[in-house]
């Protein structure tokens, strides 16, 4: 079956950074989309960025815009969250999302077919 592993998380101060991996196990790397959201307590999950099939198309959230970039290295069956100038509003868990979807990029919850299991990252002031 179909598996998503995050690593990369932690505690960092204010103005730092981070890499988030996704490592992607069970099916061809490249027959997915995918997408990172997060999650802090008492709120919805909500939608970070994504990034197409191909590597070739990404898109933000307006709240990370210029500051992560998503990347996919499919030869490593891998999609990375880099992560720079954190802020204390950027504490959550992250998650990375899988879509069974060759088209362009996916931005709600509910399209994706696979979710790991969620990377905490904490920034401090």
């Amino acid at each position: 079956q179909v598996q998503l592993v995050e690593s990369g998380g932690g505690l960092v101060q204010a103005g730092g950074s981070l890499r988030l991996s996704c490592a992607v196990s069970g099916r061809t790397f490249s027959s997915f989309a995918m997408g990172w959201f997060r999650q802090t307590p008492g709120k919805e999950r909500e939608f970070v960025g994504c990034i197409d099939w191909s590597g070739g198309r990404t898109d933000y959230a307006d709240s990370v815009k210029g500051r992560f970039t998503i990347s996919r290295d499919n030869a490593k069956n891998t999609v990375y969250l880099q992560m720079n100038s954190l802020k204390p509003e950027d504490t959550a868990v992250y998650y990375c999302a899988a879509a069974l979807w060759r088209g362009g990029n996916i931005y709600r919850e509910q399209d994706y077919n696979y979710w790991g299991q969620g990377t905490q990252v904490t920034v401090s002031t």
